[in-house]
């Protein structure tokens, strides 16, 4: 009779010791290992079905090893004496991208809770809103990104002179505000109604109830929301860096090492690289700040 429990008692500790960084970790290793060996049994043709490739070419020059891409970014970005290696280019240029997806995100986290509160106050803003809302999400952005540019060139703001990382930023914000908006409010809609028609039987005023009731109800959903928000945020300001021609950000110097791939292909998964470890950061930035909000966070709710 008390074998089972042991068992499951053992089994949930196991998952406990490898926790989701483990999981994590253990996800890219198996996915670095499923690379070697497709290019070491897959043709260097890669493989059709009649005349289309479904996987790719296994050659040096489309799928070098893990072990070189890993030794370039230790090597200097060109062949000069003077040039910084490869990995200080690229860890400079995620910083700037990081930066301007920071600046979006932030952007997004006030509009998306703004329109959240507006929705959740007001059930017809909430009729009218929300459709327009999904709807902004259909924006192409490689197309959009220019506009937005030309627009911002055009600004008067006083004081302030409209930067080309500002558009981008903008852009950032118009993927990230999405699901934050989403999320915010289904989590401010979460908590029961018997809670909510107690707190109205002490005459707790709608603002009191947000604070005490709601907010609390809806971290679960915000740290989810903020999640998915700072991975488009990443994914916008990288888009719109290569569509609008900013220098100095990790789009740049995607679209400028993917030309020289030919003659140096190993280079090319320098800012690929760069990019994934800035999604990665963007998400852990928000893992911790779920740490800090562990009083609330009884499970995370995808939205």
């Amino acid at each position: 009779m008390t074998a089972a429990p042991t068992q499951v008692s053992l089994k949930q500790g196991s998952e406990t010791r490898l926790g989701p960084w483990g999981w994590g970790v253990l996800g890219i290793l198996s996915l670095l290992a499923l690379w070697e060996v497709y290019k070491f049994v897959g043709p260097d043709d890669g493989i059709l079905v009649g005349e289309t490739r479904i996987l790719p070419r296994t050659s040096d020059l489309a799928m070098p090893h893990i072990w070189d891409m890993v030794a370039r970014l230790f090597e200097g970005e060109t062949s000069a004496s003077t040039a910084d290696p490869l990995w200080l280019t690229v860890g400079s240029a995620a910083l700037f991208s990081l930066g301007i997806a920071a600046a979006g995100w932030c952007v997004g986290v006030i509009v998306g809770v703004g329109l959240a509160l507006l929705m959740l106050r007001w059930r017809v803003a909430e009729w009218g809103l929300l459709p327009w809302i999904v709807l902004s999400q259909t924006v192409p952005i490689i197309a959009f990104a220019p506009v937005v540019r030309s627009w911002g060139n055009q600004l008067e703001l006083g004081f302030i002179e409209w930067q080309d990382w500002m558009s981008v930023a903008v852009i950032a914000s118009w993927l990230a505000f999405f699901p934050i908006a989403v999320g915010a409010l289904k989590g401010f809609q979460s908590p029961e109604v018997a809670h909510e028609e107690l707190l109205k039987t002490y005459a707790v005023g709608w603002w009191a109830t947000l604070i005490r009731l709601r907010l609390p109800a809806a971290v679960p959903y915000l740290l989810s929301a903020f999640r998915l928000g700072a991975a488009n945020a990443v994914i916008g300001a990288v888009v719109a860096e290569v569509s609008t021609g900013l220098r100095g950000g990790i789009g740049r110097i995607l679209i400028q090492f993917a030309g020289q791939a030919s003659n140096d292909p190993a280079k090319a998964w320098g800012p690929i690289f760069g990019a994934v470890a800035l999604g990665l950061v963007a998400a852990g930035s928000i893992a911790i700040l779920g740490l800090t909000l562990r009083t609330y966070r009884r499970t995370e709710t995808a939205t």
